[in-house]
């Protein structure tokens, strides 16, 4: 589990809740149900009409699943994995590949592909659709999220202007005064806690996932493919290297 993700959520929940805490505990005044199902009903409704449903069925449960699940692996981690498996084929064959246990599936995948006696070009090209293919439904995931942070504050202010006309049409009746006001101004917040404490947030999880699932594709591919070209270990691991920032290769040639 990505603990960033779960600890900033929490963090956000916790601070809404202490400060109604230290106002009395009145929990019941910060709830409005017509509020709730304007804000949500209408960011529902906004994103339908922006994505396909197909897109929203399939890029909610992967915003969730990768923002909180999904487990980061660093490329010099990497590195030191596939120098393993390097060194195992150079002393046993491909043939060892089969016995060989790595943390990361996609490294597995294309190791197997080595160990089953593919050639060059399949690996790659086969890897690198996978690629393409779990990339597009992460930004699937991250372009409905960005959407749903955008759409969540305007249908707050949209509640908001509806509460306003609402009170100004029955100032004659002070006893509607009340709820109509509270319906402009909590609809305002609960627009901009979903945008700016889940969705906007996950949003840039997922492209910051993105970004890191580019730089280790990419690597693993580079180091399965020097793998099938039986390339020495010492080999492997300097062209490797490429990835990392000066600052880790110095650690990693120190080491």
């Amino acid at each position: 589990m990505d603990l960033a993700t779960g600890i900033g959520l929490l963090a956000g929940v916790g601070v809404l809740i202490g400060i109604i805490v230290l106002d009395g505990g009145n929990f019941a005044a910060y709830w409005d149900t017509k509020a709730a199902l304007l804000v949500f009903g209408g960011t529902t409704a906004a994103t339908m009409i922006r994505f396909p449903f197909s897109s929203m069925v399939h890029g909610l449960p992967v915003g969730v699943r990768y923002a909180f699940q999904m487990k980061a692996e660093s490329p010099r981690d990497l590195i030191e994995e596939i120098t393993r498996v390097a060194e195992i084929v150079r002393q046993k064959g491909p043939i060892a590949l089969e016995n060989v246990d790595v943390p990361n599936p996609f490294l597995g995948q294309g190791l197997r592909f080595v160990a089953d006696g593919y050639d060059r070009d399949f690996i790659r090209e086969t890897l690198e659709k996978e690629t393409e293919y779990f990339l597009e439904r992460l930004g699937a995931g991250h372009r409905v999220y960005r959407a749903m942070g955008d759409a969540a504050p305007a249908w707050g202010m949209i509640g908001t202007v509806l509460g306003l006309v609402i009170m100004f049409s029955n100032m004659s009746d002070p006893s509607k005064l009340g709820p109509a006001m509270a319906i402009a101004l909590l609809t305002t917040l609960y627009g901009a806690l979903l945008g700016n404490l889940f969705f906007l947030p996950i949003a840039d999880k997922l492209q910051l996932k993105i970004s890191e699932e580019v730089v280790s594709r990419s690597l693993i591919i580079d180091g399965v493919l020097q793998i099938r070209d039986a390339r020495s270990p010492t080999i492997v691991r300097e062209m490797l290297n490429a990835y990392l920032p000066d600052h880790h290769r110095e650690a990693l040639a120190d080491a």
